[in-house]
């Protein structure tokens, strides 16, 4: 197992090797990451649609969302989350902000795509008609949710999300086999599901499909039989982006980049004693003639 300060220097390897690759292998890359986040999100809700107890509901949807970032990290993806820990490169100068930053575009836009295209797959194919519509009842009641959250709690939410997911990764780079990264990665992850906190990436699945499904007659008509929130009219492009969306991909930022990326590096990486008066000056003595 590689210790936390070897987690931090080989990240410095693992952030350069992201900022090298071709913008559009980040972006196909992205598709992928996007598609395992996705889909995990679809098993999470429904694995949970039928079972009448929220706080159970809630535990067994968080047990089976960390498959998505298993598979993100064991058959290769790039996760504009987990990529907020690029920050580390950058603070040790190896990397260029503006680097970074394209990376983090092309990744994002990446999961956008894959996310939509498990959305629409899913709820046009038939996949939220489980359980006579109730899985398309939990979705719709997720987004609706989701959609009406405040921007200040959005942000706070997203902080607590990316730190957990960030650690996840982190704990995985500790591991030097598949078994125990995805083992490392799973407890923060289903943490995170299970406090309610917001992920951006999941986000892109949650919403976009909750807004195909409210155009579905039969989902719509379970939804308010359901006693469904009537809120449902703010699903929209717009509140997606606006009200979650980007304060929800603000608080992964400073989760991710600060809360984990900038703080191990002050802790493990950054060197102490460059600057001159934290270099002790050695008194000469003058031997005794």
């Amino acid at each position: 197992m590689n210790s936390p300060k070897e987690i931090a220097q080989g990240y410095i390897a693992t952030g350069m090797s992201k900022v090298r690759l071709p913008s559009s292998k980040v972006f196909v890359l992205g598709i992928l990451a996007g598609m395992f986040i996705a889909l995990a999100g679809v098993g999470a809700m429904v694995s949970s649609s039928t079972i009448a107890s929220q706080s159970l509901a809630k535990l067994i949807g968080a047990a089976v969302f960390p498959t998505g970032l298993a598979m993100t990290v064991a058959a290769g993806g790039e996760l504009f989350t987990g990529n907020c820990l690029i920050i580390i490169p950058v603070l040790e100068r190896e990397v260029k902000l503006r680097a970074m930053l394209r990376n983090w575009c092309f990744a994002y836009v990446g999961n956008f795509v894959g996310s939509v295209i498990v959305a629409a797959i899913t709820v046009y194919g038939g996949t939220f008609s489980l359980f006579g519509n109730a899985a398309a009842v939990t979705l719709l009641n997720t987004a609706v949710s989701k959609a009406n959250l405040s921007f200040f709690d959005a942000v706070l939410r997203g902080i607590l999300c990316n730190f957990l997911v960030c650690i996840a990764v982190w704990i995985s780079y500790g591991a030097k086999d598949i078994t125990g990264k995805i083992a490392g990665l799973y407890l923060p992850t289903m943490l995170f599901v299970l406090c309610g906190y917001e992920h951006s990436i999941a986000n892109m699945l949650y919403l976009p499909a909750g807004l195909f499904a409210a155009g579905k007659s039969e989902y719509l008509a379970a939804y308010l039989q359901a006693g469904g929130d009537t809120r449902i009219g703010s699903l929209t492009w717009g509140s997606m982006i606006v009200r979650n969306l980007i304060p929800v991909t603000i608080g992964n930022i400073i989760g991710g980049s600060v809360l984990v990326g900038v703080l191990y590096w002050l802790a493990y990486l950054r060197e102490a004693g460059k600057t001159p008066a934290a270099i002790p000056v050695k008194k000469k003595h003058k031997k005794k003639s």
